[in-house]
Order: structure tokens, then C-alpha cells, then sequence
């Protein structure tokens, strides 16, 4: 990564830090590359590193003995991997997968630990995040036990598109059904009922959003609630 791109960060907790801080919290870290599929973290592990997600995104997912792994959440640059460290808890409750190959920033640690303990700017605005991941994690137990397979596929599309930066992104079925915690036939039906309605297209893994407005429609009510967290929490 360029020092160019560097300059203009685009992780939303960095960019709000004050200047001083945000200069700092850049000197410690390093930009790494998201590949699509590798595992950053294993539930229950110490945290190695944070990773700041600048155009790549990440996937949390829970490891329930030999069930197939369930997806929870997802951090894209509106956020961070490493949110337990503000409670001084060095382990990671979820499986952290890279789902949206990009860019990241990437902080060790213990390097993240002190930034912690010495700067209350960096307490504060992480802080904000850490509500608002569990809030999404919360959101998705609810809307795993209650809503349909189809409104739910709506509600992660849109939570992808927003991390992707793209209209067009790549999921496998089999992905898709860890994302939803379905069987992949289940996975096909819903995808071909959003597919019929317009809203995407879907060939091979390939997934484009024909109709945005049309996908928040679809979805469940939890994707509005999400978002409402991100404005009224997030900077």
C-alpha cells in the first residue's frame, strides 16, 4: 500500500481519532492484505494482532463442536477485529475469517493493549464500537431464531454490500449456508426467490445487487436496526 493511501485513511475508528492520536495509532501499524478465506484468528486463541479493515472485511464465526461453523457478525472498515482487548480479555470468542479480500491496518497486540491504557480518545471511540459489535451479535442470535431463511439472506447481502464497496462481491452456496446456518439446498431456494424478484443476480458464487432499495425491503428488520446502531454510536 502506497504511503498516498495510507494518508487518506478510510477506517472509520481511526479516521475520527484526534490527529495526534490518529498519527500515532498509524506509526504502529502495518498494511496487510485480506485473502478471501484465511483464518486471522481461532475461537478462544490470544489475540496475535487487531486488524483495522480498510477495504477487506471479516467474518466472525462460531465453532460449536463438529456442527458446520455459524457466521455471527461481520467488520468491515466501519470497525475493528479485537474488540474483546478493551476488557482486557486476550482471547478471541469467535473464529475470525477473512470473507472480503482488501486492505487492512494491522496493529500487534500488546501495541493495541497500550494505546488502550494510555489514551483515553482511543478508550473512548473503541468503546463506542465494542457496543455496537455486540449489539449486532445479539441481533443475529434473535434473527437466527425467528425470521425467515429468505429475509435473513436479504439482511447479510446488505450487510456485505455495505463492506464490499462494490456491487458485485463473491460468496460460495457454501458460505452462504455458515452465514445463515441452513442446509446449501435452503440457501438455493432463498437466493433464487431474490433472484426472480430482481434484486440480485446470482451465478456461481458471484453475487451482484441489481435493486438496493428493493433488498432493504426484503430484508428483515434487523438490518435497519443495525444501522441505526452505527449512527447513533459510530463516528
Amino acid at each position: 500500500m502506497s504511503t498516498t493511501t495510507l494518508g487518506r485513511v478510510v477506517n472509520r475508528l481511526i479516521e475520527a481519532l484526534p490527529r495526534k492520536d490518529r498519527s500515532r495509532i498509524l506509526g504502529h501499524c502495518t498494511p496487510v492484505s485480506l485473502v478471501f478465506g484465511a483464518v486471522l484468528c481461532e475461537q478462544e486463541q490470544p489475540f496475535r494482532h487487531a486488524y483495522f479493515p480498510l477495504t477487506g472485511f471479516i467474518s466472525l464465526v462460531a465453532v460449536i463442536g463438529a456442527h458446520p461453523p455459524l457466521e455471527m457478525g461481520l467488520i468491515g472498515n466501519e470497525g475493528f477485529h479485537g474488540a474483546t482487548l478493551l476488557l482486557g480479555v486476550n482471547a478471541a470468542p469467535l473464529r475470525a475469517v477473512v470473507q472480503g479480500s482488501g486492505s487492512a491496518l494491522r496493529m500487534s497486540a500488546p501495541q493495541l493493549r497500550r494505546e488502550l491504557r494510555d489514551s483515553p480518545a482511543v478508550r473512548r471511540i473503541l468503546g463506542s464500537y465494542l457496543y455496537v459489535l455486540m449489539a449486532q451479535l445479539t441481533q443475529t442470535a434473535g434473527c437466527t431464531r425467528f425470521h425467515q431463511v429468505e429475509a435473513r439472506l436479504a439482511r447479510w447481502l446488505l450487510m456485505t454490500h455495505d463492506r464490499a464497496h462494490a456491487d458485485h462481491f463473491h460468496l460460495t452456496h457454501s458460505f452462504l449456508a455458515d452465514m445463515l446456518g441452513v442446509q446449501r439446498s435452503a440457501v438455493t431456494i432463498a437466493a433464487g426467490k431474490l433472484q426472480r424478484r430482481k434484486l440480485i443476480r446470482y451465478t456461481r458464487g458471484e453475487i451482484s445487487v441489481l435493486d438496493r432499495s428493493g433488498l432493504e425491503a426484503a430484508s428483515c428488520e434487523c438490518y435497519a436496526s443495525g444501522i441505526g446502531n452505527y449512527a447513533r454510536f459510530l463516528p
